[in-house]
């Protein structure tokens, strides 16, 4: 499991690989593997529209958002903001305990 703090900003997919290779004990390319499978798994199933659930950890939802007014910012000037999907991810109640430890 990974349970050790990355200390930058952001984790890379490259940092990522990483980490589960030297936790798993594997080599670097199997890692790769194996996150770009999970990878590819979690776009397909939201590409889909399904919701991705992952225990103790959250869900992923696919949401329509309807079209809408808005305006212009620049020029003040009302537009009608296209429908779209978006993706929206809740935490676990497991996770946010542990974020807010």
């Amino acid at each position: 499991m990974l349970h050790r703090k990355v200390r930058s900003m952001a984790l890379t997919k490259n940092k990522l690989i990483q980490l589960v290779a030297e936790q798993q004990h594997i080599t670097l390319k199997d890692a790769a593997l194996l996150v770009e499978e999970l990878i590819t798994l979690i776009k397909a199933t939201l590409e889909s529209g399904e919701s991705l659930k992952i225990a103790k950890f959250g869900l992923f939802e696919v949401k329509e958002k309807h079209a809408r007014r808005g305006r212009n910012p620049q020029t003040g000037e009302a537009i009608t903001i296209e429908p779209r999907k978006v993706i929206s991810f809740k935490p676990s109640v497991l996770l946010r305990q542990a974020i807010n430890q």
